[in-house]
């Protein structure tokens, strides 16, 4: 192989993190590009990574630095669109994976966007209100040169809520001199947010696990349900599979599992997490002291909403589930894929169970630039129509080509960022 044909050194020294992970996503999908397997290295390299140092004053007056990244993917058919997380295990390799699945989800449910995602490791749990303000507008100034609302718009991720993006809103705003409330989604409606984005996420995986249940001639009254990550993504699913008849038996936090084989209140629960920060606790369940317990729990779908690789080669084999739905970014590593196949178990993959959040994200952008805002029924109409739409080109084409429905999700998302990269051509 040449020299200006070799991966850059960076790109491929990130072992099996979560990038590497990515990387043998695309080379599963390659063969079924056709054509386009020409263009693939496309999808193997970042457009743009962005490094920053974020230093701010402390409030005892000590100065402390951290270290945030904005990486844009690719933006062949459109601005780059991602979250910003706030975590103390933020990592170049993450972030990277990140942005390069927000590509291939945004493609693949076919809103007019690229991929890009943001970080700064910190565990904001140890900021004051005031800190935690200063470093969001350091952050955002630092990479406002590459951010912009026909450039890149971010959204809220692990850590970060509207709060923070109306601090980054006004940063960029006060640096251009104007309002722009389109620099990012996710924000107060105050501000120009849209209703139904904060449980969009939760929404659509809901959505998209009421299509694969279906398929599976799956009556969804009584259904055993594990939930891990109780957030703004598992938590908002859990609450519609219950209010739907399904039973959560078991949800699983960064302290604890909590069980309940009759079926947890969800209600009850989220008022214990708003009170406590935790499910820890909770009367109504059995605490479980050994986390890695959670796979085997008896279930018929495993929702994973947290961080990414939770479902590895070492703990796939336990997973008694029939439905896997993707709630987080990249839960799933190749090989537990290839173990759950073989067990039978139907894995929707990430970037169409989760994809609710940017789905409404572009309906609270489009609807910044218009000044005109729709009624919740309208967002939660035209979310769950997009969703569908999405999972039945997904499961149709894994149909055909029999191939499941992770390699279908990429064929269709690679296949329309490859076909704009192709028509575009390159410049100069």
């Amino acid at each position: 192989m040449s020299l200006s044909h070799e991966i850059p050194s960076y790109l491929t020294s990130q072992g099996i993190g979560p990038w590497g992970v990515y990387l043998e996503q695309i080379d599963r999908v390659t063969p079924h590009l056709g054509s386009l397997a020409r263009w693939v290295e496309t999808l193997k390299r970042p457009k743009r990574i962005l490094i920053v140092d974020v230093p701010i004053e402390r409030d005892d007056g000590t100065i402390a630095h951290y270290e945030g990244y904005r990486i844009q993917h690719n933006t062949s058919r459109g601005p780059g669109k991602g979250g910003v997380r706030f975590h103390q295990d933020v990592t170049l390799s993450e972030v990277m994976a990140l942005s390069a699945w927000m590509t291939v989800k945004n493609a693949a449910i076919n809103v007019p966007y690229g991929g890009a995602k943001g970080g700064i490791r910190v565990d904001p749990r140890t900021l004051s209100m005031g800190e935690l303000q200063r470093m969001t507008r350091r952050y955002t100034s630092e990479i406002n040169i590459i951010i912009g609302p026909t450039k890149d718009i971010p959204a809220p991720d692990v850590n970060t809520n509207e709060q923070i993006m109306a601090w980054m809103m006004d940063t960029y705003s006060m640096n251009q001199g104007s309002t722009s409330s389109g620099v990012v989604t996710g924000k107060p409606i105050s501000l120009g947010g849209s209703l139904g984005r904060r449980e969009a996420t939760g929404r659509g995986v809901f959505v998209v696990g009421c299509e694969a249940a279906d398929k599976l001639g799956m009556d969804l009254k009584g259904v055993r349900i594990a939930v891990q990550g109780f957030g703004n993504v598992g938590g908002i699913a859990a609450r519609l599979f219950a209010e739907a008849g399904a039973r959560i038996v078991a949800v699983q936090d960064h302290q604890t599992t909590v069980i309940n084989e009759n079926g947890l209140n969800v209600p009850e629960l989220q008022e214990h997490v708003a009170k406590y920060g935790s499910v820890a606790g909770f009367a109504e369940a059995q605490e479980l002291t050994d986390r890695t317990q959670f796979w085997g729990l008896d279930c018929d779908i495993l929702i994973p909403a947290a961080l990414e690789q939770q479902i590895t080669g070492k703990n796939a084999h336990e997973i008694r589930a029939r439905i896997i739905l993707e709630g987080a970014n990249g839960p799933t590593t190749p090989a537990a894929d290839d173990i759950l196949h073989d067990k039978g178990v139907l894995v929707v993959p990430d970037v169409i169970a989760n994809a609710g959040g940017v789905t409404v994200s572009y309906f609270e952008w489009v609807q910044d630039f218009s000044s005109f805002f729709w009624t919740e029924d309208e967002i939660n109409l035209r979310l769950t129509r997009i969703m569908r739409e999405a999972f039945a080109a997904v499961w149709q084409l894994a149909e055909d080509k029999k191939v499941s429905l992770r390699t279908a999700a990429f064929i269709v998302g690679c296949t329309r960022v490859l076909q704009a990269r192709e028509m575009r051509g390159l410049y100069p």
